[in-house]
């Protein structure tokens, strides 16, 4: 039996953990732009991994309490991505995250950049779990694929 996962501090601003999908604002700064005032298309990414990171402490887990507990890490394995039209400096954005696939060791999400109605980006994320002492995949531990099986 695993160990239960660490469970991070709730915060009451996050949506249920129960939600088919998790949205994270983002707001353009200096620093995301190039020098012609357009986030540049790397950032696009930060926003995607900062979306996954908050929806996964939105359910309660923390990923460095998850290192330190399963041994385990999420991975970007493979993606897919759209770049549609451009964030602007200042652009206040939602980064949208769908789970489109759950298996034992692995997670695809779909995830988008939206500037209120209007798509700007979209991607397409395989994540696997890793156990990082043996440099192997590994299954995802079955408290955390209970909480990730929620209604999609």
């Amino acid at each position: 039996m695993h160990p239960r996962i660490p469970r991070a501090a709730a915060d009451a601003s996050t949506p249920s953990a129960a939600a088919p999908h998790f949205v994270l604002p983002v707001r353009v700064y200096y620093e995301d732009t190039d020098a012609g005032g357009v986030v540049y298309y790397a950032n696009y990414l930060k926003f995607c991994e900062r979306a996954r990171t908050e929806w996964l402490r939105a359910l309660g887990v923390g990923q460095q309490a998850l290192l330190a507990a399963e041994g385990i890490a999420f991975v970007v394995r493979s993606l897919h991505a759209d770049y549609l039209a451009s964030a602007r400096l200042d652009d206040a954005l939602e980064v949208v995250s769908r789970i489109a696939t759950l298996r034992r060791a692995s997670l695809q999400f779909d995830q988008q950049v939206r500037r209120g109605a209007e798509l700007l980006f979209s991607a397409r994320v395989l994540v696997a779990c890793v156990d990082l002492r043996r440099q192997r995949p590994a299954a995802i531990p079955p408290s955390l694929h209970a909480l990730l099986q929620s209604p999609a």
